[in-house]
């Protein structure tokens, strides 16, 4: 069974459905700049209209994207805090329409 809501999937092939907080803190923190570069982070559907992504950057920061389609939104922005990353992606993420099943 896929995921009820969206998923998290890194480089490397992990995968967590409806991940917490706690868990994207976790994928996050085990990203690196040789072969776990980023996560995806989108609803288990087809042509999901939002999607979030983390990617490292060279300078040991994180390259945040956020994308909406339903909502025109489109923002790229860097942070250093994996917390705060991601704190601030669940909080997005809670706020966007899932389409019904």
């Amino acid at each position: 069974m896929g995921a009820r809501y969206y998923g998290a999937d890194s480089e490397n092939g992990d995968r967590i459905d409806d991940p917490s907080e706690d868990a994207l803190f976790m994928m996050i923190g085990d990203l690196n700049d040789s072969d776990n570069t980023f996560v995806v982070i989108q609803p288990d559907e087809d042509d999901p209209a939002w999607f979030a992504s983390v990617a490292v950057l060279d300078e040991g920061s994180y390259e945040i994207v956020r994308r909406d389609t339903t909502r025109n939104e489109h923002e790229v922005t860097t942070a250093n805090s994996i917390n705060d990353i991601a704190r601030d992606l669940t909080i997005w993420m809670a706020a966007r329409s899932i389409s019904a099943r």
